[in-house]
């Protein structure tokens, strides 16, 4: 059973930082993308980063390039999200996804039709 256990978020005043971390499990090839997407209040759930294996460079949205840095630690299957200068905009809930197969990540862009999430952890960016 995939499981994938966030933690790091909080509450942060405009400007400073937070480092999210997911812990995925139950997947049974080393192979899997995985990222971060988030959800404000009356939004929809939108992409902000994922990784790769097969890929050299991780996927960025727009709103969050230069100020978000994805990693992932194979040894202990944990993603990172350090998310630094941030803005009252990215107040949201980030999810955590990965799949190996309905899960596309690249440079350019993603594709994801996975149904594995996390359970969410609200990140709250004070003005």
């Amino acid at each position: 059973e995939v499981q994938l256990v966030e933690s790091g978020g909080g509450l942060v005043q405009a400007g400073g930082s937070l480092r999210l971390s997911c812990a995925a499990s139950g997947f049974t090839r080393d192979d899997y993308a995985i990222g971060w997407f988030r959800q404000a209040p009356g939004k929809e759930r939108e992409g902000v980063s994922c990784i790769s294996r097969s890929t050299s460079k991780p996927f960025y949205s727009d709103s969050v390039k230069g100020r978000f840095t994805i990693s992932k630690d194979n040894a202990k299957n944990t993603v990172y999200l350090q998310m630094n200068s941030l803005k009252p905009e990215d107040t949201a809930v980030y999810y955590c996804a990965a799949d190996a197969f309905d899960f596309y990540c690249s440079e350019d862009g993603f594709r994801h039709t996975s149904d594995y999430w996390g359970q969410g952890t609200q990140v709250t960016v004070s003005s």
